[in-house]
């Protein structure tokens, strides 16, 4: 399979590969023009600010910096030029942080032409399709395409290979409470755990089912049936959450109605005057998405 099959259709397609691009070769030019392959300073490179992925493993990123000692840079990062000796990452920055632990220089890489909104789609892309994500990550990426990018979900699946129903299950996570976010990102539940008890839609009744999900250790399959017990009212049925000193059977519907207007767990606490409500966010992401609801 040539490299730029395993790009991925979209991120292929974005990068828009030149003929030039396959022949593979290396110059070593102060100012690199778009669309080739250059040795590139490190210092003349700066990381990317779109960059979906914050943290990287420090074990992980030493391994690889002892395996570029030995064999250098094998894949080149991918950059967009800003200005002369001046450049910016695109994709590649666990090789470009690895390639400064390894004491090079300079690397390989790609330039391309890319404005903001190219560079977060490339990212956001080339972060899915080549990066270990978890359930959330991914969906927060689908996310981010979706509201920063204005992709429609077939669009979206077209970028990244997967058809809409797969996009959909994905994105659907996000409206589950927090700590079920959470526990789904530290791999404490499966994505089949997950997706199951999203089908309830009453938030601490999803709490309910995680909760004992986790306590008894129960298979998907038991999961999906204490859901359709549920919903048939065959199950036991959690206690009704309260909303704090003073709270009467409206505040706690408001509660209700405002964690599934948010897709998170909302908390109001009232003395019958005054109250506060608090909407939790799990990330920069979970309170961009929360703020586009606000239209803030």
């Amino acid at each position: 399979m040539s490299k730029k099959k395993a790009l991925g259709r979209g991120l292929s397609a974005l990068l828009s590969d030149s003929p030039e691009d396959e022949k593979l070769e290396v110059e070593v030019t102060s100012s690199a023009p778009s669309g080739s392959i250059n040795e590139i300073a490190l210092s003349e490179i700066e990381v990317n600010p779109f960059q979906p992925r914050q943290h990287f493993d420090a074990e992980a990123l030493r391994e690889l910096a002892d395996s570029i000692k030995v064999h250098g840079i094998i894949q080149p990062i991918t950059v967009r030029r800003l200005a002369r000796n001046q450049y910016q990452l695109i994709s590649g920055e666990r090789r470009f942080q690895a390639s400064k632990l390894a004491g090079l220089t300079s690397v390989p890489a790609y330039v391309r032409s890319a404005d903001d909104q190219q560079m977060l789609e490339m990212a956001l892309i080339e972060n899915i399709q080549r990066e270990n994500l978890n359930p959330i990550e991914v969906a927060l990426s689908y996310q981010r395409l979706i509201s920063e990018c204005h992709l429609k979900q077939e669009e979206l699946g077209d970028r990244v290979g997967k058809n809409r129903s797969t996009v959909t299950n994905y994105l659907r996570l996000l409206k589950l409470p927090p700590d079920i976010q959470i526990a789904l990102r530290d791999h404490k539940i499966s994505m089949g755990q997950a997706r199951a008890i999203i089908n309830i839609e009453n938030p601490d009744q999803q709490l309910y089912i995680f909760k004992k999900t986790v306590a008894e250790d129960l298979s998907v399959r038991k999961v999906e049936e204490l859901v359709r017990d549920l919903m048939a009212g065959k199950a036991d049925t959690p206690e009704k959450p309260t909303a704090g000193p003073g709270a009467n059977k409206e505040v706690v519907q408001l509660q209700s109605r405002l964690s599934s207007h948010f897709g998170t767990k909302v908390n109001v606490t009232t003395d019958g005057r005054k109250g506060e409500i608090r909407i939790p966010f799990l990330s920069v992401e979970d309170l961009n998405r929360i703020l586009d609801i606000l239209k803030v």
